[in-house]
């Protein structure tokens, strides 16, 4: 069974094809500018890339031109489109559906309805999937939703304190997100190192959030209602007080959309330091004695340390912590900061270690009680086995 693993935007349509029988990556590639008047096509298939460019109007010639690339005589991977079982996405939110699902009108209406919430990431992915089921019917489109993952957090854990019919009507609850790169670490880290560790898994990258994790399973995720919240990002806010939204409205003369879109663009890293939301970029100015960007990396690690703390005491311990996304993986002075001065709780980081890991790599000293591993997550092939066993299954 080979799957089709898509990540979209609005404009962009990037893949991944795995061969389900022992998950090998058959090829991967990407079409970006889709709509423009001329967009740039690439497919990487056993280390030969192959790149043109060409009219791409709309995502489904997108897929096609991916097909036929992956098809091609001498170069594809496969002999017919008609191989590939399915396409899975890498869906973020669908409120009141979860889970693994057919692409459906109703689930595509359930996604609709938190719009407002996944502003960046729920249109693009209705619109794409919604033209695939009309072009292209003879593909299965299965979402594979990011909030499946945290279905396990206990309910003191999920809801805000709100009336509560907000959260029985209008889906108000802490849904958390970033499920595949979490599950990803939740069943590697039990695959080396055995079953019911208590996990921290720290993805850090253009979008972070921290984990808590006990015998594969989410406890506690450091997103809540939108993929704005919990740490900041590079260009969202994260965490933040709502009432201050009148007050910037009231002194700015700003709408609230304004305000919203200025949160979600225009804070994080970017806001607070003024010099860019990448925390390269930052390091960097920091360096050349730049007071904003030291500011925002040290709240940066300060969010993150906040929120390992409380994973640690609602998990009655620590047994691994794990760094991974862009900056998780790369980060060497970011998870120098994090752990810094942490002994006491266990969390020791060998210096040494920590410079340069190569792919999945220990980085903890011999005498510390916690674990710290480097771990490159695979969001993609989460997606696939999660594709594969719901056609399995026949749903």
């Amino acid at each position: 069974m080979k799957i089709l693993v898509a990540n979209l935007g609005s404009t962009s349509f990037k893949y991944r094809l795995f061969d389900m029988t022992d998950e090998r990556q058959l090829a991967r590639g990407g079409i970006e500018r889709i709509g423009a008047d001329e967009s740039r096509c690439f497919v990487e298939i056993g280390g030969h890339r192959e790149e043109v460019t060409v009219p791409i109007p709309d995502h489904a010639v997108a897929v096609r031109k991916c097909l036929e690339q992956l098809t091609a005589a001498g170069t594809g991977c496969i002999q017919d489109a008609g191989e590939v079982a399915a396409i899975g996405f890498k869906a973020v939110h669908g409120g009141r559906v979860s889970g693994v699902q057919r692409v459906t009108d109703e689930v595509l209406a359930a996604m609709e309805e938190m719009n407002q919430v996944a502003p960046a990431h729920n249109p693009p992915y209705i619109n794409a999937m919604r033209l695939l089921g009309e072009k292209l019917p003879e593909i299965p489109l299965v979402a594979a939703f990011e909030t499946g993952f945290h279905q396990t957090v206990p309910d003191r854990l999920r809801y805000y304190a709100c009336p509560q019919e907000w959260a029985t009507k209008y889906n108000v609850q802490r849904w958390g997100f970033h499920g595949a790169s979490h599950r990803y670490i939740a069943n590697r880290v039990a695959d080396m190192l055995g079953e019911g560790l208590r996990v921290v898994s720290c993805h850090l990258g253009g979008s972070s959030s921290l984990c808590a994790i006990r015998g594969r399973e989410s406890v506690q995720n450091s997103l809540g209602m939108s993929p704005q919240s919990g740490l900041p990002h590079n260009n969202r806010v994260g965490d933040f007080d709502p009432f201050a939204i009148p007050v910037v409205m009231k002194a700015t003369g700003k709408s609230l959309d304004e305000v919203l879109d200025d949160l979600a663009c225009k804070g994080g890293l970017l806001g607070l330091s003024e010099v860019s939301g990448d925390v390269r970029d930052l390091e960097e100015a920091a360096l050349q004695g730049n007071g904003r960007a030291k500011l925002a990396l040290d709240m940066f690690t300060s969010e993150i340390r906040r929120y390992l703390g409380g994973m640690m005491v609602e998990l009655g311990g620590l047994d691994v912590l794990v760094f991974t996304g862009g900056i998780g993986e790369n980060g060497v002075d970011m998870r120098s900061s994090v752990c810094a001065n942490l002994d006491e709780f266990g969390i020791k980081l060998d210096s040494a270690a920590n410079m340069s890991p190569t792919g999945e790599a220990k980085i903890s000293a011999n005498d510390s009680r916690t674990q710290i591993w480097v771990v490159p997550t695979n969001e993609e092939i989460v997606v696939a086995r999660q594709t594969k066993e719901l056609l399995d299954s026949g749903a």
